[in-house]
């Protein structure tokens, strides 16, 4: 299993096996497992968790997640061509931004720390705009590295 870890965000490959033309994917370990829908053309405020981790995983549609650290925003693509999943502890502040014209469909498995509390889901403004020609240009990346990965495709 490949991993990634920039600042507590956790960031790694799903273990899978086939069976025949089926491939099945590792499930993850959780408390609660919730079906999230980022709508189109969404960009979306922050938050930041106290009470649990967030563990993330696009099975349609792709988006951006737009991480706040020292005063900088990390854009992190993430597409159902691509199968990771992302963990995000608590205290990271992050936000969605979905710029297709589909809505984005994941899982979240939620690792419980504490019983939740209401200010867990209160978004928070951001302290200044997100560079949305980053996130794009992070997704475009994406799509290209699962172009040459593939299809054995030539990046332009």
């Amino acid at each position: 299993m490949s991993k990634t870890k920039f600042r507590g965000i956790e960031i790694r490959r799903l273990e899978s096996s086939k069976g025949g033309m089926v491939e099945f994917f590792t499930a993850q370990a959780s408390h609660e497992t919730m079906l999230v829908q980022i709508p189109p053309n969404t960009i979306d405020d922050l938050f930041v968790h106290k009470t649990h981790t967030d563990q993330l995983l696009v099975v349609k549609g792709h988006f951006v997640l737009a991480t706040l650290l020292d005063k900088q925003y990390q854009y992190i693509p993430l597409s159902e061509d691509h199968s990771v999943v992302v963990t995000i502890p608590p205290g990271v502040l992050h936000g969605a931004i979905n710029l297709s014209s589909e809505p984005c469909v994941l899982v979240n498995a939620v690792l419980r720390h504490k019983p939740p509390q209401p200010r867990d889901y209160i978004p928070h403004k951001r302290p200044f705009p997100y560079d949305l020609e980053a996130a794009q240009a992070a997704l475009k990346n994406l799509e290209i590295t699962n172009q040459v990965k593939n299809y054995g495709a030539t990046p332009v």
